[in-house]
């Protein structure tokens, strides 16, 4: 529902049923973004990677419990984006 962004993380708003598993969810994200982002930019990467991991394996979710979606939207909109 809405992406951002920052040097070091993302924020993602996301429309997911509770009887789904979110563990799963962000491995498959991690997994496939780190396979693109790798392919893409290779030769920049080798400058900072020594081994082909992207991602922590660590991530953090939190309920929006009933927060209005547009604030929650507006929220993640306002974080600072990654500079070049």
């Amino acid at each position: 529902m809405e992406f951002s962004g920052e040097s070091d993380h993302v924020h993602l708003l996301l429309d997911f049923h509770p009887d789904n598993n979110l563990s799963a969810l962000a491995g498959s994200l991690k997994s496939a973004s780190s396979r693109i982002i790798q392919k893409e930019f290779t030769e920049h990467l080798a400058t900072f990677y020594k081994k082909p991991v992207l991602w922590s394996s660590s991530y953090y979710v939190a309920s929006s419990g009933g927060a209005p979606i547009e604030k929650i939207k507006q929220y993640i909109k306002s974080q600072e984006a990654p500079k070049e």
